[in-house]
């Protein structure tokens, strides 16, 4: 916790209702995560002050770096998240494949070690690993010009995919009406694929976007349209469902209760 929030948010000027729930903890995932992050944003409210045309609140800092925002429909935002993370690990895949490549070749000392090190250190993302792809793309053009024979295109592939040597951080975002309801069947296929995905509900308990309609996140006894006279069925326990596949981290939060808990799993989760 300490020093977190000395971190530039990535999020700003949402035009979110006053006093909106929701902003602040996506501007604390920005504050960790802002810079590699990719968001896929079920439709609701997140989506509408997340990204009213033609102005955007995710914002970049001063590296030009900031999270990659899209919107996608109630019925299939995991399954969107999904094939971002499939995408990603395809260029990954084939970064690696072109780096390894090059470790036989004449190349540039200095990029050779760079390069060494973002293999070595594959999965790292801290502040060595970004540090160390920013050695490389500087690097990158230079060795191209004076490439040995049969270096050009393999150092070209590495200069086309370089924005991918540190990991990115993927998260499904939508509210109560997509993760309980509507996209119910695509989350727990997502979740269910052992990927490295993260996932965030916005359990407001009700589709607040068009109203304040009852969802199956509505606690028992609450009052909302379509439940005038109460609710009468019990929450469904999205996450105790999610946790008997038994290789998904769960965690339940809430800022206002406990900031620190928060953070603590909103690392740990990002981290699993």
């Amino acid at each position: 916790v300490k020093g977190s929030q000395f971190k530039q948010p990535l999020l700003e000027f949402s035009g979110a209702c006053a006093g909106c729930g929701e902003t602040p903890y996506i501007k604390l995932l920005t504050q960790l995560f802002g810079d590699r992050m990719i968001i896929a944003n079920a439709t609701g409210c997140s989506s509408i002050w997340g990204g009213t045309f033609p102005t955007i609140p995710y914002a970049k800092n001063k590296d030009g770096k900031g999270p990659a925002w899209a919107n996608s429909l109630f019925e299939d935002n995991a399954e969107y998240g999904f094939g971002m993370r499939l995408a990603v690990n395809s260029h990954r895949k084939l970064l690696k494949a072109a780096i390894e490549q090059l470790r036989d070749k004449s190349i540039d000392p200095a990029l050779k070690e760079a390069l060494g090190y973002a293999l070595e250190h594959w999965t790292a993302v801290d502040q060595a690993a970004k540090d160390n792809a920013a050695k490389v793309k500087a690097l990158l053009p230079a060795a191209i010009q004076n490439a040995c024979e049969g270096c050009k295109p393999i150092l070209q592939k590495v200069a086309e995919l370089q924005d991918y040597l540190v990991e990115k951080s993927i998260w499904a975002i939508g509210g109560d009406g997509w993760a309980y309801d509507i996209g119910y069947g695509g989350l727990d296929h997502v979740l269910a694929s052992g990927e490295d995905i993260n996932v965030l509900v916005f359990d407001t308990e009700v589709y607040s976007n068009t109203g304040g309609q009852s969802s199956k996140a509505t606690p028992t006894a609450a009052i909302a349209k379509f439940a005038a006279s109460g609710k009468r069925v019990k929450k469904k326990d999205l996450g105790m469902l999610a946790t008997t596949y038994g290789y998904v981290y769960v965690a339940m939060v809430a800022m206002g209760a406990d900031k620190n808990q928060f953070l603590k799993a909103v690392r740990e989760a990002e981290a699993y």
